[in-house]
């Protein structure tokens, strides 16, 4: 539920900011204020660590004289601070180069219909409560196993906002949102060698949060699992990410067809509008209104109204990503993404993580990924990782210290199933992705 005792007066914050841009001369703003208070608490080895109360707040406007721009922001928002931001704004703005892309959304496309979206839920807890969970939380860990060593710890957030956007075309909207998480880090050891590995969950309401016991024990296991690794030789065989992997997959492709990319011809998927790029069985679609997701937006960052729809399906590309801005450098129409994607889901199949092993056979689980091996211009994929060797379905021993190597347009082709394992920490909601070959370095 959206308190309009708190938004309200940051709306005629916006709607200020909006009139002194007008009145400095501007023929077009747009304006974004937020607000923000959390508490962070940290908890390492039974004691605590850290207690962070944090209060924030900002004021950003950008303004158009014609087709040009300027943009400034400020953390004070009081009424002197509001009138130096736009005067600096519009000073910028008198310096800047013409750009006939410029200027704010196609009115039409604006957003006037504000679905309540479940996504504000306070947290009542202090910081006293929040050293209680975190240690309970470690100590789930800690005892898990004798040969849980040590812990980095483990964190209790909680966090509640404002935004506010407003443009000089009569567009006004604010509201509430909550995020709140609990994360537990250990190490484990046996002999000489020690692993390290983690568990946290993320929701809008806290009743939602997996409990402490849960996020200590299930960090505990996956870091005893990583006992015993091993190298393995090179070779090319079948990969399976993780869900909380497989995302990134996913992510990598949004990031291939986002306006940025395809404008600046920079990217691997150029000119690959309604063709096929993955296997005919996938579907990629966005769910912007799901209630209390952690990726609901009405609107984009611009105010421009999202909608549900596919991107891909029957593995041909559907849409493209575009802010206004991208949009009509290439042509076309903004598709509601200038601030990323909302709750975007990959169709999942039957098969559980237990089947998509089977499928998987023999071939490598990757678990972990490291750097940023990514080429978005040609689509070459390199990155280290570690995770579990697999042989007719049974995962044999952990591996680490290799490299993983492919062509995203050839793995994305080359996707062979996607579990019901579906991961929903995040804005991007997949499972457990098998890959039929890549190529795996010592």
């Amino acid at each position: 539920m959206q308190t309009s005792e708190q938004i309200d007066p940051l709306k005629n914050l916006v709607q200020d900011g909006l009139d002194e841009a007008k009145k400095q001369g501007a023929s077009a703003a747009e304006v974004g204020l937020s607000t923000g208070n959390g508490l962070s608490v940290s908890a390492r080895l039974g004691d605590v660590e850290t207690i962070e109360h944090d209060c924030n707040q900002g004021f950003g406007l950008t303004v158009y004289f014609g087709k040009r721009k300027g943009s400034a922001s400020s953390t004070d928002l009081s009424p002197n601070s509001i009138k130096e931001t736009v005067r600096a704004a519009c000073s910028i703005a008198t310096f800047s180069s013409e750009d006939d892309f410029a200027g704010l959304p196609d009115p039409e496309m604006l957003a006037t219909e504000f679905p309540d979206l479940d996504s504000n839920h306070p947290w009542a807890i202090d910081a006293e409560q929040a050293i209680k969970l975190a240690v309970e939380c470690e100590d789930a860990a800690r005892s898990y196993h004798k040969e849980i060593s040590n812990s980095d710890g483990a964190t209790v957030n909680s966090h509640q906002g404002i935004k506010i956007l407003g443009n000089s075309l009569g567009f006004l909207h604010g509201y509430q949102s909550t995020r709140h998480s609990l994360s537990c880090s250990v190490i484990a050891q046996r002999g000489e060698e020690m692993q390290t590995n983690y568990w946290y969950s993320v929701a809008r309401n806290a009743n939602g949060l997996e409990s402490a016991q849960q996020i200590g024990q299930k960090a505990a296991e996956r870091a005893l699992k990583r006992l015993g690794s091993q190298s393995i030789t090179t070779r090319t065989a079948p990969v399976l990410y993780v869900p909380e992997l497989a995302s990134g997959l996913i992510s990598s492709l949004m990031g291939a067809i986002s306006g940025g990319s395809l404008y600046r011809k920079s990217t691997f998927l150029l000119d690959s509008l309604d063709t096929q790029i993955m296997p005919d069985f996938i579907r990629i679609h966005e769910q912007p209104y799901l209630k209390n997701a952690l990726g609901s937006a009405a609107y984009d960052g611009e105010g421009v109204a999202t909608k549900t729809r596919d991107i891909v399906s029957e593995g041909i590309l559907r849409s493209y990503l575009l802010s206004t801005y991208s949009a009509r450098k290439l042509g076309m129409k903004s598709t509601g993404n200038a601030a990323g994607v909302h709750n975007l889901s990959i169709d999942s199949s039957d098969n559980d993580f237990n089947a998509m092993l089977k499928k998987l056979d023999t071939g490598l689980l990757v678990t972990e990924l490291m750097g940023q091996g990514v080429n978005s211009m040609t689509g070459d994929y390199s990155r280290g990782a570690a995770g579990f060797w697999v042989e007719n379905g049974v995962i044999l021993h952990p591996v680490e210290e290799i490299t993983i190597a492919g062509n995203l347009k050839d793995m994305l082709r080359n996707l062979v199933a996607v579990g019901n394992d579906v991961d929903y920490r995040g804005n991007i909601h997949s499972g457990s992705i098998l890959i039929e070959q890549m190529s795996i370095a010592a």
